[in-house]
C-alpha cells in the first residue's frame, strides 16, 4: 500500500518543517488546508500562513475554510478522495473531517502523551523543569489529544534550554516522526496504543496571568518559568522605579545562592548588573525588554536608564 493520497493541515512554521519533510520524502501530498489569510502589522497588509506560502511555492492545492463544517468545504474535501490526513499545529477538527479518509487522520503533538495535552506543551515542559520531552503521533478522535498513539520519540531538555531552542529541536524531530508514521501506515505496520487513563500534567493556553513571574517562588522555579517563555510570549513582571510602574519582559538570567537581608523583589543595581532579591539569593537579569522599548541586554539598559533607590519588581 504505497502512494497514499495525503491531505496536510497546518498553519505556522512548525508545520512547514513537516510538510517539507513529506514533500522531500516524495509522499503524495495532494492538498493543504490552512488558516484563511488575514491582515497583520501596522499597515494591515494581508498575510498568508507559513504553510500556504510553502504550498503555493511547491504547486500544492490550498484550501482555506473559515468553517470546517461548511457543506461546500466538506464537499470539496470529499472530492479529493484522500486516503490519509495529517494535522500539525492546526485547529480542532469536526468528526465529519477527521473521520473522512479510510486510513483516518493523525496528529503530531509536541509532548510525550498523555502528558501535556493542550495548547502549549513545549512551554510547560520547561516551566515544570522537565529533563526530557518528545513528540507523539496519534489518531484523532472526539477529545483533544486523547487518541490512540502510533509513534513516540524522546529528546533530552538541557538545564538552560529555552522554549525557542526546544521548539526548533522538536520541529525537526517531529517532521521525521511524521514521515516514519506515514511509512508505517503505508506498510500496514501499525499497532496503535490506547492512551492510559488517569491524571496527567496539562498544557493550558498561555495567558497574561500564567506568564507573570512570581518572585516568591523558589529560584529554580523562577528560572524555569523565564526560559519556558523565551522568546515567546515572554515572562513578565512590573518594575516600580521612583513611583513609576513599567511592565518588563525578562528573557534570561542567572541564579546566585547567597544570604541577604533584602525584601523579595528588591533590586540591587550596579554599573553592570541588575539583581532581583529572592528567598534563596538573587536572580541576575541578563536580557529584558521594557514596555515600548526594544529587547536588550542588561548592560545596554544600564547605559541609558536611571534606577532610583528602592526600585523593585513584583
Amino acid at each position: 500500500m504505497k502512494d497514499l493520497r495525503i491531505i496536510f493541515m497546518g498553519t505556522p512554521d512548525f508545520a512547514v518543517a513537516t510538510l517539507d519533510a513529506l514533500v522531500k520524502a516524495k509522499k503524495n501530498v495532494i492538498a493543504v488546508i490552512t488558516a484563511p489569510d488575514k491582515p497583520a502589522g501596522r499597515g494591515r497588509k494581508i498575510n498568508q500562513s507559513a504553510v500556504k506560502k510553502y504550498a503555493v511555492s511547491n504547486a500544492i492545492q490550498v484550501l482555506q475554510p473559515t468553517n470546517l463544517k461548511n457543506p461546500d468545504f466538506l464537499n470539496e474535501l470529499e472530492k479529493l478522495e484522500a486516503d490519509l490526513q495529517i494535522v500539525v499545529a492546526f485547529r480542532m477538527l469536526p468528526r465529519q473531517v477527521w473521520a473522512m479518509p479510510k486510513h483516518g487522520t493523525f496528529n503530531l503533538h509536541a509532548s510525550l502523551l498523555p502528558d501535556y495535552r493542550g495548547a502549549a506543551p513545549i512551554n510547560w515542559a520547561i516551566i515544570n523543569g522537565d529533563t526530557k520531552t518528545g513528540v507523539t503521533t496519534f489518531f484523532i478522535n472526539e477529545d483533544i489529544d486523547t487518541g490512540a498513539i502510533i509513534k513516540q520519540e524522546t529528546i533530552e531538555i538541557a538545564p538552560t534550554t529555552s522554549v525557542g531552542v526546544l521548539h526548533d529541536q522538536l520541529m525537526t524531530l517531529g517532521s521525521n516522526v511524521v514521515v516514519e508514521t506515514v511509512e508505517m501506515i503505508e506498510d500496514g505496520n501499525i499497532n496503535p496504543l490506547k492512551q492510559q487513563s488517569g491524571t496527567f500534567r496539562p498544557a493550558p493556553k498561555l495567558n497574561k496571568e500564567n506568564c507573570r513571574i512570581n518572585w516568591n517562588n523558589p529560584a529554580q522555579s523562577i528560572y524555569n518559568h523565564i526560559r519556558g517563555l523565551n522568546p515567546y510570549p515572554g515572562a513578565w513582571t512590573v518594575l516600580e522605579n521612583n513611583k513609576e510602574q513599567i511592565e518588563v519582559k525578562i528573557y534570561d538570567g542567572i541564579i546566585s545562592k547567597e544570604s541577604h537581608q533584602y525584601p523579595i523583589g528588591h533590586l540591587v543595581i550596579s554599573k553592570k548588573k541588575i539583581l532581583v532579591a529572592l528567598k534563596e539569593g538573587f536572580f541576575e537579569i541578563l536580557d529584558l525588554k521594557l514596555a515600548g522599548k526594544r529587547r536588550m541586554e542588561t548592560i545596554s539598559l544600564l547605559n541609558g536608564y536611571e534606577f532610583y533607590n528602592g526600585s523593585k519588581v513584583f
